[in-house]
């Protein structure tokens, strides 16, 4: 893109003061903002002024799982059936990897954070060790797509080259970078970063495969005649990548998608819970859930919304393709925005100070025909790392490894 048409794309909309600093750049710093200008989807600007309020929910209904007590009885069905299909090269794993180690204390890609305590043990390897337990239990190698974000996408790939991908086989793995969004303040007008870059933010989790198919890389899935595809979050250290159960459950249900989910420690948990939403599958947040869905029971006098999301989906591939074709719901986050100000001075807000956009996987769960939620067992396979110490962190996941007998 030049610099005329970036101006004039720029004028369409009324944001203008993006080229200010344009004849104080280096020629490189010139070129890497056209070429920005040109890449980026301005038309979220479009929801800087939508209602503040959520849109209303539908009618909120419970969803069963299936419980260990039944994948146990039916587990030899389950493991043939994912194993099978797993061999066939039906299957791929999906990692979202865009984060960064902000919250840990490292200004690192957060995959990169060494958990080890006599040896090194980093999250990335945990993450492809146990991809690689799925591999050799159906001898087959599966794709793995690893999707990085603008700010951690060289290190990344650089740090798995360096450890050889942790033994994986780099012919099977395929990177690709979220698509990212522009972020503005409460009127919509863009932030500046820098002189030379507009402030922007991951497109949200929900954004994976329109980011997959933007990078060209659905074309593997259709070569290769790939049917389902493993999506999960990076920093679950303990989670079992198409493990061949969930695969065969999913496949033998016909499940549209498939929901790695665990029973809730106790009715008012902070985490969100697998149920329909007029009929749909849906996800409801925990501050979502009434004082009557939270005391609701079903025939067997369980809670009837039980079952927690732990990031962890198995999407059939075809469903995909129709979910792409329809707009899913964007989000305006309330978000700190660290930007540049009038005078070209750098500024780093301590009160939220402008909008970020995003779309969710929930809302691409809820396009779904159907969901299949798939009850894992809490202490083998949920070991998040969101904090450095306290719950969710570096600590307590380090506690469950060692439960699970991995050496650190």
């Amino acid at each position: 893109m030049n610099f005329a048409v970036a101006e004039q794309k720029l004028k369409e909309i009324g944001q203008e003061h993006v080229l200010k600093y344009y004849d104080e750049l280096s020629e490189d710093e010139k070129n890497a903002l056209l070429e920005q200008i040109g890449n980026t989807d301005f038309s979220v600007l479009s929801h800087v002024n939508d209602d503040a309020e959520e849109k209303a929910h539908g009618v909120y209904s419970p969803l069963k799982a299936v419980t260990r007590d039944e994948i146990l009885k039916r587990y030899d069905e389950f493991t043939a059936k994912g194993i099978e299909t797993i061999k066939a090269g039906k299957t791929a794993a999906l990692l979202l990897a865009g984060g960064m180690g902000t919250r840990l204390g490292s200004d690192n890609p957060k995959g990169m954070y060494d958990i080890g305590l006599t040896k090194h043990v980093y999250i990335f390897q945990r993450i492809i060790e146990n991809l690689l337990d799925t591999v050799h239990a159906a001898d087959t190698w599966i794709y793995l797509f690893i999707m990085t974000s603008e700010k951690n996408d060289a290190a990344t790939r650089n740090f798995l080259k360096e450890h050889d991908y942790f033994g994986y086989n780099p012919d099977y793995i395929r990177f690709f970078k979220q698509d990212m969004a522009p972020a503005c303040d409460f009127d919509g007008k863009l932030y500046m970063e820098s002189k030379s870059r507009i402030a922007t933010s991951p497109n949200g989790n929900g954004g994976w495969y329109s980011s997959l198919v933007r990078a060209g890389l659905d074309g593997i899935l259709n070569q290769n005649g790939i049917e389902w595809i493993n999506v999960f979050a990076v920093d679950n250290v303990l989670q079992k990548i198409l493990s061949p159960g969930f695969v065969g459950a999913c496949v033998l249900s016909n499940a549209s998608v498939g929901s790695k989910v665990v029973r809730k420690a106790s009715p008012d948990e902070k985490v969100g819970v697998m149920c329909l939403e007029d009929g749909k599958p849906s996800i409801v947040e925990y501050y979502e859930l009434s004082d009557e869905m939270r005391d609701a029971k079903d025939e067997n006098g369980e809670p009837a919304y039980n079952f927690g999301v732990i990031l962890n989906y198995l999407f059939h591939v075809p469903e995909l393709y129709e979910v792409a074709s329809k707009s899913l719901p964007l989000h305006r986050v309330t978000k700190k925005i660290n930007h540049i100000d009038e005078n070209g001075d750098f500024v780093k807000p301590t009160e939220p100070n402008g909008y970020k956009f995003e779309q969710l996987v929930l809302d691409m769960i809820h396009e779904m025909y159907n969901c299949l939620p798939y009850e894992v067992i809490r202490e083998n396979e949920f070991a998040p790392i969101k904090n450095k110490e306290g719950v969710d962190s570096v600590e307590s996941a380090r506690e469950l490894l060692k439960k699970n007998g991995y050496e650190l």
